[in-house]
Order: C-alpha cells, then structure tokens, then sequence
C-alpha cells in the first residue's frame, strides 16, 4: 500500500489555494485519532503502523502548510520531479537574489531587519498570487516551477533573517 496524496489525506482536493485554518483543524483532529500513544496496548504491528501514519500526517500537513513545498508538491503530483536546490536559469532574479543576500549581510539591528523581513513576506505573498494564478493554466508549467523555485529561495532567506535574529538575541 503506497503513501495516499496528502491533499486526500485531509480530504481536500489537490489546488495550491487551500484554506489554513481548516488544514490546520482537520490536521489536529487527525493527530488525535492516529496518536501513537493510543495503540500503547496494540501489538507490536499495530504500534508500528500508527507511528507510520502520524508521520505520514505529519509530512502531509507540513507539506501543504507551506506555499512553496505545497507549489512544489502539486507539480510532483503532475509528475515533473523537481530537483531541491534547483538551479535558477533566471538571470532577473539571480540579480534579485545577489541583492537580497547583500542586504542581508548588512543588516544590523531591529528596525532594519523588521523592514527586510516586511519586503520579504511581501514578495513571498507575491510569489504565492502569481504561482496561484499561472497554476490553473495548463500552459504554465515551467513558468510554475520558476515560481517555486523563487519561493524556496524566499524561504531560504526567511529562515536566515530568523537566525541572524536569533544571533543578534543572543
């Protein structure tokens, strides 16, 4: 028995438009019903295959949680296989990017990074209306996985504005 489709796991169906706080719900009422610690006095198999499936649920909601893993996901769902670090064939925002990183670098204290991570969240909200629209297109495909691969560069990004944060907090 394989994996099922994330989006069936939650009953949903598979579009880059979801609604979080439902993802979220029917998530927490689906951890409550596959908790490992529910089959304590289960066999040993059965102990097993519920710690399978609370991965599986956990795997499925991060992914779907995320825009740029969900944007990722629905094109593997099509069947086009993207590499993790793909490499940007994008010299505009190769640009952008050699941007972001030295803006980055330079950043010092709180109100900077408060309105690096502001411009940042907007072009991932960006990112995220552009991949939403081009997605219902059949024709747009490769244009999607440039979108996704921007999206997981902002990600990136993201992530290290938090840990320069955490740095600067320490």
């Amino acid at each position: 028995m394989g994996t099922p489709c994330h989006y069936a796991l939650f009953e949903l169906q598979p579009a880059f438009d979801i609604d979080p706080e439902m993802l979220s719900s029917r998530y927490r009422e689906l951890a409550r019903k596959v908790h490992p610690d529910r089959f304590a006095d289960a066999g040993e198999t059965e102990q097993r295959h519920a710690i399978e499936r609370s991965a599986n649920l956990n795997e499925a909601y991060q992914t779907l949680k995320s825009p740029s893993r969900r944007a990722r996901y629905l094109l593997t769902l099509q069947g086009r296989e993207m590499p993790l670090e793909a490499t940007v064939q994008d010299s505009a925002f190769l640009m952008q990017q050699m941007q972001w990183r030295e803006e980055l670098e330079e950043l010092q204290d709180d109100a900077n990074i408060a309105s690096f991570k502001a411009r940042l969240k907007a072009a991932q909200q960006d990112l995220n209306d552009s991949f939403a629209r081009i997605w219902r297109e059949e024709s747009q495909r490769e244009q999607a996985e440039r979108l996704v691969r921007r999206m997981q560069f902002l990600d990136k990004l993201s992530q290290e504005v938090r840990q320069l944060e955490e740095r600067l907090d320490d």
